[in-house]
């Protein structure tokens, strides 16, 4: 087997996009900062390095900042985040620039997640849509919003590889795939900070969480990793650089560690990956009090740990000043150098000089007018795209207009739990539209009783602000929803998670239905009456009662501010429903982790054959696989051809897809390859292309892909990326399950391109 080898430094200097050494732009603001740091005394360099919190009512952790107005005063703090109102952050300002001896400008941040005053689906709802030029544009209003309102720099995007759904910041994440995380972590960096950075309806990026945040042991928040090398560059890496390539400003460190070093103090990470090999020019930023933590990982005292921390890479230290707190000591003792101190407070300078705020550092706080309604239509179009049509029998959905509906459940008449987790109070909840407003639109002949309470778990209760005793009584809340479904034509359940039971800190070891929900649920379903469940919920959960009692089960998970009306025009058929799953659901939490891209073994799985791999009590495969979602059109896929074409260089692939139903559809057509015969193991498939297509009534379309060759290849052990000769299985269809397939041979090592488009 032949094959081409590229060690990873050399791989990373390859895929390297060409920069212009030193042009006019970077000499101009070099010789800006250089005049600017010759001024500058080594507590006001240290001032530039610390982030600190306003409000504590948007804390993420347990520490608040202190005595901040005077801080800023004496020029010690480099940005501030949290800060509330747009009035409050022009006064900060004037104190940063107007009273301090250099008058440098803050940077404001927030965690502008999914929308800032207009809410979108959670990202992991959004990367259902499999559309980019849409969670572009979302990123992009996003900014617009944010900006308008003074906010410089978000925490966002999440970019986290996810495989377990226990862990509660799924949500957050763009589900468990390498290359289509990578793709939506590009089109969230272009959107926050558009063309230019400098523009006031621009903000940067913060890429997080670096790395491996999403990889915690047992889907516990915040937990240790252990992960080989390989694994890391192989998968778990690729969204992170696809979004510092795509010209993310800042990347933050992640709270737990990897192999034994905490991700905050980690110098491999933070500079020979991000930095040598990656070519990282942005800055670095702790998580909230990371720095600080490091002492719970018993590497030692706050200065000991902070001086590590910055001499690993890392720039800016989020509320912890652990170096502001402990600078003399930190250089007596020579844990730190005024030039370890230097190169992070020019890299927070030199963010501050591409946002603009040297020349004006009012630049986001003018309140530029934003048009808000054409905010909420891109609202009702990210939500109706991100919902996931998972079951449908005898097509009792799209529903007729004006049926006798009965609408139950905890989650049916609420406007905030909508927007989900994340959401921030610059939300506007008010302006947002429940599931009944939006089922009101399509029928007068409804009636709504809640059903049940979101649980009866005392400690979860108190976790996600559920007073247990004003729930009402559950005996009598099933009777009155059992009456009303015997009274309607269909039940239209809404059930799921809260906004507080998905997120940070929200790890969960039972993630199907609460009891107490599915006790309503076995109540409606024994009426008779076709039940359609609307799930509302942040993560994948465990459905398979719920699959095989209910009629229909549309997973709207946390749809935003136009929620209500897009969950309506799905069930009545406004809209067909068009969303695809980023995240494989298991049939049970005894199933994780699971993926599709896992790797045969030696004894593949038989379903309940012994000395195989998989379990003797429960199905291997998912309920619902990665890619998975219904429509209410059939598309019927044939003609594949797939060949590997010596001229591009590139395995070229194609299928018919015919809409043979009467009604319009959008549908995402996937590509994927394995590889099958390598000196390492390798998945048995590889989502490697997809394309969404629209198909009138009766249509057919030929869809064509082509992959290059340089990413038929893998890292090896000894993290190098290779490119191998071999056979090739190529699939294309509507999951990760249904393909079609074909054998494609690749034989000449000597036509791989030079220029491998990897890490």
């Amino acid at each position: 087997m032949s094959l081409m080898r590229f060690p990873a430094l050399l791989a990373a200097a390859l895929c390297a996009l060409p920069v212009a050494a030193g042009t006019a732009s970077d000499e101009k603001m070099d010789e800006f900062i250089d005049d600017l740091m010759s001024k500058m005394t080594i507590e006001e360099k240290v001032g530039q390095i610390t982030l600190v919190t306003y409000d504590k009512s948007f804390m993420t952790g347990a520490t608040q900042s202190k005595g901040v107005a005077k801080k800023i005063a004496e020029g010690k703090v480099g940005g501030v985040f949290n800060v509330r109102t747009l009035e409050d952050k022009i006064n900060i300002q004037k104190l940063a620039v107007e009273q301090t001896r250099l008058g440098i400008p803050l940077m404001f941040g927030l965690d502008v997640i999914h929308g800032y005053r207009t809410i979108w689906p959670v990202p992991l709802a959004l990367s259902c849509s499999w559309d980019m030029d849409l969670i572009e544009r979302t990123a992009a209003a996003a900014a617009d919003e944010a900006t308008s309102e003074g906010i410089d720099w978000t925490f966002s995007p999440m970019v986290d590889l996810v495989r377990d759904p226990r862990w509660g910041r799924v949500a957050e994440s763009s589900g468990e795939d390498p290359y289509l995380g990578s793709r939506i972590a590009e089109a969230m960096v272009r959107g926050y900070q558009g063309e230019s950075l400098d523009d006031p309806q621009s903000m940067m990026a913060c890429v997080k969480h670096f790395a491996l945040y999403g990889a915690g042991e047992g889907g516990r928040d915040y937990d240790m990793v252990d992960m080989s090398p390989n694994r890391m560059y192989q998968e778990y890496f690729l969204p992170y650089k696809a979004a510092v390539d795509a010209g993310a400003g800042s990347v933050m460190s992640s709270f737990n560690d990897v192999n034994g070093v905490p991700a905050t103090a980690n110098k491999w990470l933070l500079t020979d990956i991000l930095r040598g090999e990656w070519g990282f020019d942005g800055f670095t930023v702790s998580d909230y009090t990371s720095v600080g933590e490091l002492t719970e990982h018993g590497l030692g005292t706050l200065a000991e740990v902070s001086a590590r921390a910055l001499k690993a890479g890392l720039d800016m230290d989020m509320v912890s000043e652990g170096v502001l707190k402990n600078m003399d000591y930190c250089l007596e003792k020579g844990l730190l150098t005024e030039a370890d101190i230097d190169v992070a407070c020019r890299r927070i300078l030199e963010a501050k000089y591409k946002l603009g705020l040297f020349e004006n550092p009012y630049l986001r706080l003018g309140s530029q007018p934003v048009d808000r309604e054409k905010y909420r239509s891109l609202a009702l179009e990210a939500a109706r795209k991100s919902i996931v049509l998972l079951k449908n029998d005898r097509n009792v959905l799209p529903l007729e207009k004006e049926a006798k509906v009965a609408l139950i459940g905890p989650l049916a008449d609420t406007r905030w739990e909508l927007m989900g987790t994340w959401a921030g109070a610059a939300a506007m909840p008010d302006e947002g539209v429940s599931i009944k407003s939006g089922i009101s639109r399509y029928t007068s002949s409804l009636i709504h009783t809640v059903g049940a309470p979101i649980t009866d778990n005392p400690g979860l209760a108190r976790m996600i602000g559920v007073n247990i005793e004003r729930s009402g009584d559950p005996d009598s809340l099933i009777a009155e929803a059992v009456s009303a479904a015997e009274k309607s034509d269909i039940v239209i359940a809404v059930l799921g998670e809260n906004a507080k039971m998905s997120g940070e800190s929200s790890s969960m070891t039972w993630i199907g239905l609460q009891p107490t929900q599915r006790r309503l649920l076995e109540a409606l379903v024994a009426t008779g009456k076709d039940v359609v469940l609307v799930l509302l919920n942040g993560r994948p959960m465990t459905l398979e009662w719920e699959d095989a009692h209910c009629a229909a089960i549309v997973d709207a998970w946390a749809p935003g501010l136009q929620g209500g009306n897009a969950v309506a025009d799905v069930l009545f058929g406004e809209y067909n429903p068009s969303g695809r799953l980023t995240m494989t659901f298991p049939r049970t939490v005894g199933q994780v982790p699971i993926y599709y891209s896992m790797k045969s073994t030696g004894r593949p799985h038989i379903p309940f054959v012994k000395y195989r791999t998989g379990y003797i009590d429960c199905p291997q495969d998912p309920l619902y696989p990665f890619g998975y979602g219904l429509s209410y059109s059939q598309v019927d896929y044939s003609d594949m051809k797939a060949e590997y074409d010596s001229v591009s260089r590139s395995v070229k692939a194609s299928a018919k897809v015919t809409n043979t139903s009467g009604r319009a559809v959008e549908e995402t057509v996937q590509l994927y390859i394995g590889d099958v015969t390598a000196s390492v193991t390798r998945p048995e498939k590889e989502l490697k292309g997809f394309r969404k297509v629209e198909l009138a009534p009766g249509e057919s379309l030929t869809v064509d892909f082509s992959v290059p060759v340089s990413e038929l290849g893998f890292w090896t052990p000894e993290l190098e990326y290779i490119v191998e000769t071999g056979e090739f299985t190529v699939g294309i269809g509507p999951d990760s399950q249904r393909l079609m397939t074909a054998k494609v041979v690749y034989s000449d090592v000597a036509d791989c391109p030079a220029e491998l488009k990897t890490l």
